[in-house]
């Protein structure tokens, strides 16, 4: 009784399709889950569902994701629902731990050759053992592509031909790239190293070809859940068809309109096609987002309502819970450093008002955007971290630590836990655990070294599972060593943890992430759109990453874009997602910008549905403040004495009824009942000269005025 009464507290709380999601019989399930809908506590609720129950043993469930935050979040809610054991980790993290565990087996007694950091430096010696001289950027993007080849299964000698069909644009000539590839390959064997996609095919391998390594992995994972299952790419579905071995206890979650990793080879396919390929497959929605207020939520669905292509079949139509907030605003500056003051400014302002720096971000389409925001929060005082980006691993003060930390394996005893050795080993790199010190380029160091030991105790709070036979498994605690192979890989995925400070980030390294205020910025054609963006597939993915910055919002967004890249430059349009507004709205100076040409900034209010939320696009729509489809609310003993009004004045001023009021500002006044001027301007139609010639007498009559206690002894002239 008390187990059953456990698992059914699971259910406590959850929506109609959450719970759905939940209790799905045992088999193939797919949950289509929109941005903010609860899709974490969907599927941990179901592993607890399950476990508590007893349908199914926690230490036979593997859920697997593409982020250690994202793992960790998920082992949490787990812990907190009273199911331990489960195994939460990265597709990286668990095929390591198993090829880690057999390699013995596998490798005939020989050590596992040692996992690289990063293929940089390799690549770079591989160009040039080719005759291609590289600068790091360079080197960066073949290494790029040869990632895209190694997820995608792709053999070098098969390259040029894959890269074709796939229509990559490649760094350098595909015939070359090839070549690289190739000495890359073997740079590799000769070092007796290997890379992360190496480290997944030998999982591969080791199941499919050694029968007793599969069984052994297969009896000890029975249950599988895959997280953000849009990203996956072949090779990382080729492991885990050699995990399931043919089995179907597989759950699913994913949103095909935030498949925006194409460029590394994931790819949304498996996601649409999992009803064809389990044909027993459960499907559930998830569409109530729980994150967003209605005004940026319709927002959302107004941008990928346009959307086109293979994705756009799973399209999910979110419905806000959240109450209303305010409308998200659109900002046109002359050039991008007015953009970037501005934008400095209103952090400044959001947090001198209370909303804490962590809960800000500044999202760009490339890390290039980032210098001149860099720039401008530094002047304003503001402090910032950037996300994504190379610059926290690539941090003088983080590559010395991280040196500091592996030195420290040897030194350190081993079963000193993991934090107090973190500390210990940064010591001796300078860091204190004390107060930290003042001064701008001080403290920003001081926090890049507390965000390692913040991350150590997480991942201290997690210790490893190793399966010890068919039916038994063993816990360890995570020792000095894994901590400093997993902030390798962190650095190879450029997953950075948390430091203080308004968020500096690409909208690629911003998915799974969420702020209570958002400063979307240059959102031009060109830029996002990118002028890489060529086919009907690339540009859809370019829209989806708009889509996937807007949803990061909680409360506060902010889209803007800069008329011209530099002062007195090219001027250039905005980007074809944004919604095509009415921008005949107030104007405001623009700072911060140079030369003779300082055209005012103008503002854009993005009006929503009053009562669905939804971004309302139509001029009459806009004008009433809701959809055509949803019910109107209107007064019709006030919008009776208003249309006799209208008759009265029109007739005293010899012109149409409409020339006053038209038809749709009448239903528009009837539905709203503005109560002061404010909110009578604010009705499209009713500008400052219709507000003072009839703003009077349309108040006095929503307050309830009849109509001769306004007419018709109150003169109505139209000025000259």
């Amino acid at each position: 009784m008390a187990v059953h009464s456990a698992s059914e507290q699971v259910l406590a709380g959850l929506d109609p399709e959450q719970r759905a999601a939940v209790t799905a019989p045992a088999g193939p399930v797919c949950i289509l889950a929109g941005a903010g809908t609860g899709k974490t506590r969907a599927i941990t609720s179901r592993i607890a569902h399950r476990a508590l129950s007893g349908e199914i043993s926690p230490r036979h469930v593997l859920a697997v994701t593409f982020t250690a935050r994202a793992a960790a979040e998920m082992r949490s809610r787990l812990t907190v629902l009273g199911v331990g054991g489960v195994q939460a980790r990265t597709f990286h993290a668990a095929a390591l731990r198993q090829v880690r565990y057999f390699a013995p087996r596998l490798l005939a007694g020989r050590a596992m050759p040692e996992l690289l950091d990063s293929k940089v430096r390799l690549v770079t010696l591989a160009a040039a053992r080719v005759g291609l001289r590289t600068d790091r950027a360079a080197a960066r993007d073949l290494a790029g592509e040869i990632e895209w080849a190694k997820s995608s299964l792709v053999e070098p000698t098969d390259y040029v031909v894959a890269a074709a069909r796939a229509l990559r644009d490649t760094p350098h000539e595909p015939a070359k790239v090839a070549d690289v590839f190739t000495a890359y390959e073997q740079l590799k064997r000769s070092n007796g190293v290997i890379d992360f996609e190496d480290m997944l095919r030998a999982a591969v391998w080791g199941i499919e070809e050694h029968p007793d390594v599969g069984e052994q992995v297969r009896g000890q994972y029975r249950h599988f859940v895959v997280d953000e299952y849009q990203d996956v790419n072949p090779l990382q579905q080729r492991l885990l068809d050699a995990w399931l071995g043919g089995r179907d206890d597989l759950t699913v979650v994913g949103d095909a309109s935030q498949t925006i990793y194409s460029f590394t080879g994931a790819t949304s396919a498996y996601l649409v096609d999992f009803p064809r390929r389990h044909r027993n497959a459960t499907v559930v929605r998830l569409v109530r987002d729980y994150r967003s207020t209605p005004q940026v939520v319709g927002l959302a669905n107004a941008v990928i309502s346009q959307a086109r292509g293979t994705e756009a079949r799973l399209r999910l139509e979110l419905s806000g819970q959240r109450p209303p907030g305010p409308e998200p605003d659109l900002r046109i500056f002359t050039d991008e450093p007015a953009e970037a003051n501005a934008v400095a400014a209103r952090c400044r302002s959001l947090i001198d008002a209370g909303t804490p720096a962590k809960e800000i971000a500044v999202l760009f389409r490339v890390n290039a955007q980032s210098e001149a925001y860099e720039k401008a929060l530094t002047e304003a005082e503001v402090p910032y971290v950037v996300q994504g980006a190379e610059r926290f691993f690539e941090r003088a003060e983080v590559r010395q630590a991280m040196v500091a930390l592996r030195a420290a394996t040897r030194s350190i005893p081993g079963e000193t836990p993991l934090p107090a050795a973190v500390v210990e080993a940064l010591t001796a790199v300078g860091w204190t655990p004390d107060t930290p010190p003042t001064g701008g380029a001080a403290r920003e160091r001081w926090e890049a070294l507390s965000a390692l030991v913040q991350l150590a105790e997480e991942y201290a709070a997690t210790p490893e599972v190793v399966p010890i036979g068919e039916a038994a498994s063993v816990e360890r605690p995570v020792t000095l060593t894994d901590f400093t192979e997993e902030l390798a890989r962190r650095a190879a995925q450029q997953h950075v943890p948390t430091v203080s400070g308004v968020t500096l980030a690409s909208l690629h390294s911003a998915k799974g992430l969420e702020w209570d205020a958002v400063f979307l910025v240059g959102l031009a054609e060109g830029t996002l759109p990118t002028t890489y963006a060529k086919t009907v597939e690339q540009v859809e993915e370019e829209r989806r990453l708009l889509y996937v910055g807007i949803t990061r919002a909680r409360e506060w967004l902010w889209l803007s874009y800069a008329a011209a890249r530099s002062p007195g430059g090219r001027a250039r349009r905005p980007s074809r997602f944004l919604p095509q507004l009415d921008r005949s709205g107030g104007t405001e100076r623009a700072t911060g910008t140079t030369g003779p040409a300082r055209r005012p900034e103008r503002r854009t209010q993005i009006v929503s549905c009053r009562i669905c939320g939804a971004t309302l696009l139509a001029g009459p729509d806009r004008k009433l403040g809701r959809c055509p489809t949803c019910p109107s609310d209107i007064d019709d003993e006030l919008h009776e004495r208003l249309r006799e009004w209208r008759q009265r004045v029109a007739g005293a001023q010899k012109v149409p009824a409409y020339v006053v009021f038209t038809d749709a500002t009448l239903v528009a006044l009837a539905e709203r009942r503005p109560a002061r001027s404010e909110e009578l301007i604010a009705i499209a139609g009713i500008g400052p000269r219709k507000l003072g010639l009839y703003g009077e007498s349309v108040l006095a009559l929503v307050a309830g005025a009849g109509v001769d206690d306004v007419c018709p002894e109150k003169t109505f002239e139209i000025s000259s």
